[in-house]
């Protein structure tokens, strides 16, 4: 397993609310559940009492990703940091299901496999993945969606450090509603120049 790939968990935590629109789709033990996607064990620990523990880690993994788009690396660093300690990562090698070609285990690392909640699991393989891809990336690789009103996370893996938006429909909006803002511009002036 690819120990960055971890860090969409925090991307997808974060984006199961809206706060410009006023939606939070972490209503049931079922969203937290679908926020693990395959993984079984964990999943299946999730209860009533995960929602509101889930909210309040959303609530500052969002501010990790403000924060680094606002170019504050040094607070989005402090802010992952006292995740970690709080939901410390407890890796464990394993291989199951996985043989080579001699029969032989791959072995690969799990990372919260033994945490007591499904909060504790998901947030400290959240956290490490987010650390990793920070670490090696860049703060400023985290990022908010600059498209109004859309307000989600997402991780800049381009090569040239450009991206603004959290999704194509969000760029392709943006850039509509930018257009027409000039051509509106374009026709006032135009408007103001045939009066003079």
């Amino acid at each position: 397993m690819e120990l960055a790939s971890y860090a969409d968990y925090a991307v997808r935590l974060v984006n199961t609310e809206e706060p410009e629109r006023g939606r939070d789709a972490l209503t049931s033990v079922d969203a937290v559940r679908s926020l693990f996607g395959t993984a079984g064990r964990a999943a299946a620990l999730a209860d009533e009492a995960d929602l509101p523990r889930l909210r309040a880690v959303r609530t500052r993994l969002r501010g990790v990703f403000e924060a680094a788009a606002e170019g504050d690396e040094i607070r989005a660093v402090d802010l992952l940091n006292s995740l970690m300690v709080e939901y410390p990562v407890s890796p464990l090698v394993s291989g199951h299901d996985y043989l080579d070609e001699a029969g032989r285990p791959r072995w690969h690392l799990h990372l919260a496999d033994n945490a007591a909640t499904a909060t504790a699991n998901y947030t400290a393989v959240a956290c490490m993945g987010l650390a990793i891809h920070l670490t090696e990336l860049g703060a400023d690789r985290l990022g908010i969606c600059q498209a109004a009103p859309c307000r989600n996370a997402y991780l800049d893996t381009s090569t040239n450090r450009s991206r603004r938006y959290c999704s194509d429909r969000c760029a392709t909006r943006a850039n509509v509603a930018a257009y027409r803002a000039r051509k509106r511009e374009e026709a006032a002036r135009a408007a103001l120049a045939a009066r003079d």
